[in-house]
């Protein structure tokens, strides 16, 4: 079962780092561009530690690139909100403030994990992902507290994304057992920290928090939206085309 935890864990940061990788030279500002590609090369790092430590755990001669390339989206266990278009700005801002907030307070939980392994990767992570929640925060500010424009695109954003954040919370059969175990953390006891969290932020940035309590889930189960297929179309046809090059 800790196998499936770091493909879960591993297949958010890699999907997630993939759409951001998409944002390297069309970001408003080159500023902006040089830190959501250091963001994404950040999750792309997280993600080839916990496939290299799947693929030792699995034990079956598989590498990182195995792992990355050679499943299928139904393998996945990434949350929905990780797949989820850039769209405009605000959209890839709004997406990775939850995330950056959920990814936060999970990490620190993870630090004090019984697997020595995923506790030592998630005090190492933490400084990236500290930085990363900083940087996302700021902006739902400056966007939400802006002209009338941004904050008419910052609200819209979050309303339209809030659907994915409840899967964030919810504790699939892998985090259950992982939790019993002592490896990771009860999701149910972050999700006081995380809706805390964003109240906060969008309160300081004069933005309404959505009132939907509907929310998509299946991610974790392998059950995704027709996006994923999209980014995996992209991301693994080299490897399939041509497989067993090296470079």
């Amino acid at each position: 079962m800790l196998y499936n935890y770091l493909l879960q864990l591993g297949d958010n940061a890699l999907i997630l780092g993939h759409r951001l990788g998409e944002w390297c030279g069309h970001a408003p500002e080159l500023e902006i561009d040089m830190a959501l590609t250091n963001i994404a090369l950040d999750l792309t790092g997280q993600a080839r530690s916990l496939y290299q430590h799947a693929a030792e755990i699995e034990g079956k001669g598989r590498t990182e690139d195995d792992i990355a390339y050679l499943r299928d989206a139904w393998e996945f266990k990434n949350v929905l909100l990780a797949e989820q278009p850039n769209g405009d700005f605000a959209h890839t801002i709004a997406r990775q403030f939850f995330y950056d907030t959920f990814n936060f307070f999970l990490h620190r939980e993870l630090v004090g994990s019984r697997d020595e392994w995923l506790a030592g990767f998630a005090a190492k992570s933490l400084k990236e992902i500290t930085y990363h929640l900083r940087f996302s925060s700021e902006w739902v500010l400056r966007l939400g507290d802006g002209t009338d424009t941004s904050h008419e695109k910052m609200q819209a954003a979050v309303e339209e994304l809030w659907m994915y954040t409840g899967e964030l919370k919810i504790p699939s059969k892998t985090d259950q057992e992982m939790a019993a175990n002592g490896v990771g953390p009860d999701l149910n006891l972050l999700k006081a920290s995380f809706d805390e969290k964003v109240a906060d932020v969008l309160q300081k940035a004069n933005l309404q928090m959505p009132s939907t309590t509907w929310m998509q889930g299946g991610g974790k189960d392998g059950v995704h939206s027709e996006h994923l297929g999209f980014i995996l179309a992209d991301m693994q046809y080299l490897q399939r085309a041509y497989p067993g090059q090296e470079w």
